[in-house]
Formats: C-alpha cells, structure tokens, sequence
C-alpha cells in the first residue's frame, strides 16, 4: 500500500476558501480508478506553520501512485487549484 499525505497552504486561507477547495479536492473520489481512498481534513488550529489542507490518498503500488498522476481527472483538479495554491509539502510512504 503507498500513501501520499499533502499539506497544502493557500493563499486566502478563508473558511471558504478553504471549503471550496476541500469540495474541488474531493471531487475526484470515485473517478479515478487507481485511487484506493481519498481523505481531504481541514485545519482547525491555525499557526504560523499550520497549513490549511490535508490530503491523504492512498494507492495499490507505485504504478497506481504514477497513473493517478496524469489522469485527466487528477490533472484537471490540480489545475483548477493550483492559482490559489501558496506551498504543498508532501510524503510518500509504504506501509
């Protein structure tokens, strides 16, 4: 199994900012057949290091990981956010 947690940070982290991109996140459950399981959690304790979004996903193999990547979906939705976008930290693990 690989998980691939992203902490994003955007640029108008407003409560509704930050929904509406949790929303557009979420649009890809279901719709991408490598993604095992999609989880987008909104931060609630906001600080000079916090970031404003957590997506974990989770994928079979590697391959998975790779064809989730250029899938029209998933390269629709980074498109969508990647303006409102300030930083993303990621990790990619095997458990």
């Amino acid at each position: 199994m690989i998980t691939n947690h992203l902490l994003i940070k955007l640029k108008d982290n407003s409560r509704e900012n930050v929904s509406k991109t949790r929303d557009i996140l979420l649009s890809m459950r279901g719709k991408i057949q490598p993604l095992r399981s999609l989880q987008v959690e909104m931060n609630i304790r906001s600080t000079s290091s916090s970031y404003d979004l957590a997506l974990i996903a989770q994928f079979a193999s590697m391959e998975d990981l790779e064809a989730y990547l250029i899938d029209p979906v998933h390269v629709k939705v980074a498109n969508d956010i990647a303006a409102v976008i300030e930083h993303v930290a990621a990790v990619c693990y095997s458990c």
